[in-house]
């Protein structure tokens, strides 16, 4: 009997990282695809191509703030009513979503309708993660958000490989893979951790909490920080690669969709090498240091390639992507800083303030672009260094400042 109830359990964890990695796998896929497909879609719909570029950074920048009003509401949610619901809600919210987008016409409607995905999407990954370290034991739940990590960032490949047919196409199958994953969450369990603290009288899914006690707040933006590198990489310095190739004097056509897809290939591999360096040296701080570091570096050997093919921009692509493959170690570190009843308003929150961070990114970056001169290809380069060596930095700092939290129980909860 004993036997049984452990293959039991030990099927129904399988099912759940499973389900958990392709989760991540469409929320990835429906993250990136405006960015892959925004030149042919813009295009399609009557922007000239001088507006592209800022069309184009508004559209991301409403899914950003869709993305940071949905981190809030659905971390909330998660310690309220169950990480489960808040997968199922998510899911159904950006697969109508995703329908929607395959059909608007006019730019006013894409942003409000990527808006809106923004919304659906801040709930997936947050969930799952909770649920995966909640559930896995604390010597082997490094494993779990690695495997998570490798298959979920593949939905960057799939939505490059897409959207080459059709954007429509692109926008509609991602709204179906939304609802083949729903039906997948039908098999799903909760997490017994939160199950303990629904039957007490502690404070759930308290936003403020994280506000009205000053180490709490610290920990907070320190996890938010730690991940803003990753976003800059790929949101500008990859997603605007066409741009940059101007500036760099590139001698081929450089496909920000291809760069995508190079970069989120590495990113997968990257988390793999990321986890297994973690449960090695048993430090997860040890590994994001290592990557923060080689990330600002890559950055450097990117904005130094004057005349580069379309080739090594791939490469680059490439190398970027790896060295930034810390994602989900970091959501990691910021799940295991808290207690379990404003976990998944932090894991959930954290990671859709640094997707959200891109908007002040984007800001800051086109504005020290106007300040160098727009007409000046060079502005470009210059723009990157300085908002890569800054992000760099703030990231380095705020991640000295948190504790190391590999092996650490979870089992606890956060007082008033």
């Amino acid at each position: 009997m004993a036997t049984d109830s452990t293959a039991k359990l030990t099927r129904n964890i399988t099912l759940l990282v499973l389900v958990a990695s392709l989760g991540y796998f469409v929320d990835i896929y429906d993250l990136l695809i405006f960015l892959i497909v925004r030149k042919q879609s813009l295009l399609s719909i009557g922007v000239k191509p001088a507006d592209i570029l800022a069309i184009g950074t508004s559209i991301v920048n409403w899914q950003m703030f869709g993305l940071l009003l949905g981190g809030v509401l659905w971390g909330i949610l998660g310690d309220r009513l169950g990480r489960i619901k808040v997968l199922f809600g998510s899911i159904a919210l950006y697969s109508l979503a995703n329908f929607a987008n395959g059909m608007v016409h006019t730019t006013d409607m894409y942003m409000a309708v990527r808006f809106i995905a923004g919304i659906g999407l801040a709930g997936e990954l947050g969930a799952g993660i909770t649920l995966v370290t909640e559930t896995l034991s604390k010597e082997k739940r490094g494993y779990g958000t690695m495997i998570v990590a490798s298959v979920g960032l593949l939905g960057a490949v799939a939505a490059n490989i897409v959207s080459k047919y059709d954007w429509h196409t692109a926008y509609f199958v991602g709204g179906g893979l939304g609802v083949i994953l729903l039906l997948l969450r039908l098999g799903t369990f909760e997490s017994g951790m939160f199950k303990n603290v629904e039957k007490s009288d502690v404070s759930r899914g308290n936003f403020f909490m994280l506000f009205t006690n000053g180490n709490r707040l610290k920990k907070y933006l320190c996890c938010i920080l730690i991940g803003a590198p990753l976003w800059y990489v790929v949101g500008v310095l990859i997603s605007l690669g066409p741009e940059f190739g101007v500036a760099l004097h590139a001698t081929g056509k450089l496909s920000a969709g291809d760069g995508i897809m190079y970069a989120y290939i590495a990113i997968a591999l990257g988390g793999m090498v990321n986890g297994l360096m973690a449960q090695l040296l048993k430090s997860r701080k040890a590994v994001m240091y290592i990557f923060l570091v080689l990330s600002a570096i890559s950055a450097v050997v990117y904005l130094q390639s004057d005349g580069l093919s379309s080739q090594h921009y791939l490469w680059l692509c490439f190398a970027m992507g790896f060295c930034v493959g810390y994602w989900t170690t970091f959501i990691t570190i910021a799940a295991e800083q808290f207690g379990t009843n404003i976990r998944s308003t932090v894991a959930t929150t954290v990671p859709n303030f640094v997707r959200g961070s891109l908007i002040l990114i984007n800001m800051g970056f086109l504005a020290l672009v106007d300040h160098f001169g727009k007409k000046d290809p060079s502005s470009m380069i210059k723009s990157g260094y300085i908002v890569m060596g800054l992000l760099t930095v703030l990231a380095l700092l705020a991640l000295s400042q948190l504790k190391e939290t590999f092996g650490k129980d979870l089992d606890y909860v956060e007082g008033s």
